[in-house]
């Protein structure tokens, strides 16, 4: 049998390769990446090592393997991303979903798990899909005005089959005054010299759009804590990702706006990265 067309044989060379291109983990990256690809689990890539790979799939192998190799990020090439308890479509029309992200979902089902609930740019809709699958909302709506991302969000809530409303707009323009109970939102928070700063399997792939906010990163935050306050009920929440370097100018942007209640939460590396804020019932 010739091992190099065996799930042993693919593995071993794409961790060679990602070795050789200095990419961290490469083992670990060789097995998620093969098990995306063949529509397995890291396990099956372990009990199936002996499997022989057809031509045609070792080819499509070696230009995914070829493409991590060379900087693009590895839920770009299987274009598969994992978000809390869902499996989604990932390309460059959205933002990569990261860990910290899901911090949002447990935090606004702690708080508001039923009612309306907005995501402002949805992206990928990893946000907007989990708070549907997870909570008892009547109605949740993901909003972003990239019609591509659109498109991709849609495209993942026709995978999930999670109902959700996607609307495009600029932030929360089309929502009415205090119809909602929840706005949910991981905005752009990069300033210009920390997007140019940023990694380039970042930078060069990720839409700069969804990256970053102005000369002080709180472009975006700014409009956001201000449009929220007038389409949020009383008593109802804004739950936003910021900054990690900024969390004491995006609690006074929300005090400024008239929010109470606020305080900053560590994500799940310990950075501060989530602001929460209620307007006063």
């Amino acid at each position: 049998m010739d091992r190099r067309l065996t799930v042993q044989g693919a593995l071993d060379r794409a961790t060679e390769t990602f070795a050789a291109a200095g990419i961290v983990e490469p083992r670990r990256e060789a097995v998620r990446l093969l098990a995306d690809l063949l529509d397995w689990t890291p396990a099956d890539v372990a009990l199936g090592r002996g499997q022989v790979i057809e031509p045609d799939r070792r080819r499509w192998i070696d230009r995914a393997v070829a493409r991590r190799a060379a900087g693009e990020p590895l839920p770009y090439v299987t274009g598969l991303a994992g978000f809390r308890q869902l499996v989604l479509r990932s390309d460059r029309r959205a933002l990569i979903p990261r860990p910290e992200t899901e911090g949002l979902v447990d935090r606004a089902l702690a708080r508001v798990p039923r009612g309306v609930a907005v995501d402002v740019g949805t992206g990928t809709g990893c946000l907007a899909l989990s708070l549907r699958q997870e909570g008892a909302y009547d109605l949740v709506v993901g909003i972003d005005r990239s019609a591509d991302a659109l498109a991709l969000a849609d495209a993942n809530r026709r995978r999930t089959g999670i109902s959700v409303a996607l609307v495009r707009a600029d932030l929360l323009s089309a929502c009415g005054a205090e119809a909602v109970d929840l706005v949910v939102s991981n905005p752009p928070y990069l300033t210009r010299a920390e997007y140019l700063a940023l990694d380039p399997g970042v930078r060069d792939y990720e839409p700069a759009g969804a990256l970053e906010s102005g000369d002080d990163g709180l472009e975006a935050s700014r409009r956001l804590v201000t449009e929220a306050l007038a389409v949020v009920r009383p008593g109802g929440w804004l739950l936003m990702e910021i900054a990690a370097e900024r969390p004491e100018a995006s609690a006074a942007l929300a005090a400024g706006a008239g929010w109470t209640g606020i305080h900053i939460d560590d994500d799940l590396f310990g950075r501060p990265r989530f602001l929460v804020a209620r307007k006063e019932a």
